[in-house]
């Protein structure tokens, strides 16, 4: 569905010091800085799969995401999404793509969204009947009822980003690329957003490409990541795979009444509250069952759970591990 081979990409910026003189100094000289943004990346995607791509800020995502989108051409390599070269057939190929940038709005700001659904359509030359059941069908799932009568400027970004979400899949898009599609949403609504995005590549076997900072939209979403960094990709694989050969690390919640219980030797204290702590362990170490009956042994425990290390965890120590 999406090959990535070998793509490189380089900007160059212009620079210069603050200042009047400095600025009449740059008519005449100037100097440049050249910005590797990607750097011989390679990867496929599969069809139907759904993938997150993570990567600090400035590190390649959003001119990887450009380039699938036919919006900028790689100075070498190839990118070839669906079976078409998005920068030389931008015309067939934005027919068969949705895009979603959580920062951007792609619908007109003073019209009621129905609008501009209209002229999507147009844009798009998508069918009456066509058109007709994908809005009734998109108002339905994400909830939209009124929302579609309101000009976008008075909408909530919630309100809004769900509509930009229906707006971006009106032409049965086969590829679905999402730039931040939940920032900025209260809690209410990014569970709404993630639960259509699951169903929609469940019922249509949409590929999707999701760039956020938000690893709770990683967890929910994707099995597999790709981690960029200084323009290089610098791990590719399942998540459950990368947080095993991150850290086995397990962590522990122990409620308990009465005196707070001693840590065994090899133990780390997380967090700790009345009646409760949150310690963290190698289970080669200290073998869960044997936490627990220790615990139980030595305190009034009340509840324990467990849980492997957070994607949060797993990717700042990531970034550690690989300087970004």
């Amino acid at each position: 569905m999406i090959e990535f081979k070998e793509v490189s990409k380089t900007y160059r910026v212009a620079k210069r010091q603050s200042g009047m003189g400095n600025a009449v100094k740059s008519f005449f000289s100037r100097e440049y800085k050249i910005i590797r943004a990607l750097q011989e990346v390679s990867f496929t995607v599969r069809d139907g799969e759904m993938i997150g791509y993570i990567g600090p800020n400035g590190a390649g995502k959003s001119t990887t995401i450009k380039i699938m989108c036919g919006v900028l051409t790689p100075e070498s390599g190839e990118c070839v999404v669906d079976g078409r070269v998005p920068y030389r057939e931008r015309v067939a190929h934005v027919r068969n793509i949705g895009v979603v940038f959580g920062q951007r709005s792609q619908l007109w700001w003073d019209v009621p969204v129905m609008d501009s659904f209209d002229l999507i359509r147009d844009i798009y030359r998508v069918d009456g009947n066509t058109y007709r059941r994908n809005v009734k069908e998109l108002t339905e799932l994400l909830d939209l009822g009124e929302i579609l009568q309101t000009p976008v400027r008075t909408l909530s970004l919630g309100q809004r980003m769900r509509c930009e979400i229906a707006a971006s899949l009106l032409h049965d898009p086969r590829v679905l690329f999402l730039d931040e599609p939940t920032i900025g949403l209260d809690a209410v609504s990014k569970l709404a957003v993630r639960k259509f995005i699951r169903e929609l590549n469940a019922r249509k076997g949409t590929t999707i490409v999701l760039t956020t900072h938000d690893m709770q939209d990683i967890e929910a979403l994707t099995e597999r990541i790709l981690l960029i960094g200084r323009g290089r990709i610098l791990l590719d694989g399942k998540l459950s795979d990368v947080k095993k050969q991150i850290s086995e690390r397990k962590t522990m919640v122990i409620t308990y009444q009465g005196e707070a219980p001693a840590l065994r030797e090899g133990m780390k204290l997380v967090e700790a509250g009345k009646g409760r702590i949150t310690v963290s362990f190698e289970p080669s170490e200290n073998p869960v069952p044997g936490v627990i009956a220790y615990f139980a042994a030595n305190t009034g425990l009340l509840d324990v759970s467990v849980s492997d290390i957070t994607t949060e965890e797993m990717v700042a120590q990531m970034y550690k591990e690989y300087n970004l």
